[in-house]
């Protein structure tokens, strides 16, 4: 394959690569070697790979570039790698969900989320690192120390996703799957200043995924711009009738609104999760005011919009969470306890103290909920709202994490169902990212994408990369 006009091939994105590609200006094995050579230099530092599979990539990448010189792709996102949160199936390699319990667990088939990414023509890297069970963590207790974060690796990177927010930001990778029960999409992308999003409750399979709740788990694609989300859930969305949860829902041309721009869109701004719920630091409420009032200029009308409390919301999730995961839990929780980190056994050691009578009434109150928000949607187009009310915060410092954590407006949407997208809104005065949420209707996840590209394009985001090397 013949040089082309890329530059440094660890910030390509999935788009720029997969063209490249496709019209014989990049190699794919050339873009293997690169990302590897970066993993090799950086990860040492980031802690995002609990299992690179570096030999059957670069095997990947020659077939793929084979088939490309010969014309043959195999889809969008041909000769393009893409790294997997350790708790979803990579055949033949360990499923351990960053834990002791699962350390021997070797995954037979693909997810189907996997499947469909190689069916596109992806290359799958390796598998990421998360926190434990995707509920414990950070920790330091466990058989693969956590991810940190690119911006400062004495900082966070957010989690449950938390090598792929700290892999994709850092450029080990393009795009990477994560999965989002109460913001583990959302809350790395937030940290780590790239785009999550948490699709409409079922468009993505959940099969060959290791549950934590049965009834808020999501899969999204975690990528450093708009466009590739786009791609990439063009890509996983679609009915699994294999899958109870999966919704019956004709897969749709999400980068369609792309370049429309935001002129006579309705924007609602739930200002009180950040300003009364749980009031945010300065700097980020400045940075959802700029978001807000970029998005006016650009045409579109901005109003309040009042929703159920962040504590409301809070309280169903925590329910419903807890209980569903002593559900899947309990048998290894009062077999093996010692086995699992003391984050997350503490976590899910809650679960046994539900009773069935919590269990319905937040399954009710959830669906009251859902309405709430429904009648918000008659109204607008799209809400706006914070993500996270804190930058990261250092990693080694507990009783910081313990704060900032739960400090966050995620939940919510994975109560109701939403689609949610997280992206960077600015830096703070120490130069970590601050994030902006924006939630759009059932199935309308092009109009998200439509809102995040106008706010990407007037900022610039998909052009701010950590400083490290």
């Amino acid at each position: 394959m013949r040089d082309g006009p890329v530059g440094e091939l660890h910030w390509l994105s999935v788009t720029e690569a997969a063209q490249a590609i496709a019209d014989k200006e990049l190699s794919p094995v050339d873009l293997m070697k690169a990302l590897l050579e970066r993993i090799a230099a950086l990860d040492p530092k980031l802690n995002a790979f609990i299992r690179l599979d570096a030999e059957a990539a670069m095997a990947a990448a020659k077939a793929a570039e084979a088939e490309a010189v010969a014309g043959r792709l195999r889809g969008p996102l041909h000769g393009v790698p893409v790294g997997i949160k350790d708790i979803i199936n990579v055949a033949g390699l360990p499923t351990t969900c960053h834990s002791k319990i699962l350390e021997d667990n070797i995954a037979k088939a693909d997810a189907v989320c996997v499947q469909k990414l190689r069916g596109a023509g992806a290359i799958v890297m390796g598998k990421l690192s998360t926190h434990e069970f995707a509920i414990g963590g950070p920790s330091f207790d466990l058989p693969w120390p956590p991810a940190r974060n690119p911006w400062n690796t004495d900082h966070h990177p957010g989690g449950s996703s938390s090598g792929s927010g700290s892999g994709v930001a850092a450029g080990l990778f393009p795009m990477a799957l994560g999965t989002d029960t109460g913001g583990s999409v959302r809350n790395p992308a937030s940290c780590c200043g790239i785009v999550g999003l948490k699709p409409t409750y079922g468009l993505v399979s959940r099969r060959g995924v290791f549950p934590l709740s049965f009834t808020l788990d999501h899969i999204g694609p975690m990528t450093r711009t708009v466009a590739d989300n786009a791609l990439m859930l063009q890509a996983i969305a679609g009915h699994d009738p294999l899958d109870p949860g999966s919704a019956a829902s004709v897969n749709g041309h999400y980068a369609a609104n792309l370049d429309r721009g935001v002129r006579d869109l309705r924007i609602g701004f739930v200002r009180h999760f950040h300003e009364v719920d749980t009031p945010a630091e300065a700097e980020v409420t400045a940075a959802l005011n700029h978001v807000a009032r970029a998005l006016q200029m650009e045409g579109a009308e901005v109003r309040d919009i009042r929703l159920p409390t962040l504590t409301e919301f809070g309280a169903v999730n925590r329910v419903i969470l807890q209980s569903e995961a002593w559900a899947i839990h309990g048998p290894w929780l009062k077999e093996r306890p010692g086995d699992y980190g003391q984050l997350s056994r503490r976590r899910l050691m809650a679960g046994a103290f539900m009773n069935a009578g919590d269990y319905v009434q937040a399954q009710r109150r959830r669906l009251e909920m859902i309405a709430e928000v429904e009648a918000a949607f008659r109204q607008v187009d799209v809400l706006l709202c914070a993500s996270s009310m804190d930058p990261p915060c250092r990693i080694d410092r507990p009783a910081d994490v313990d704060r900032t954590y739960p400090r966050q407006a995620r939940t919510p949407f994975n109560v109701t169902g939403h689609p949610a997208l997280a992206m960077l809104a600015g830096l703070s005065v120490d130069d970590m990212p601050l994030s902006v949420q924006f939630v759009g209707r059932y199935f309308e996840e092009a109009t998200l994408f439509q809102v995040a590209r106008a706010w990407e394009h007037s900022a610039g985001t998909d052009k701010k990369h950590p400083p490290i090397v």
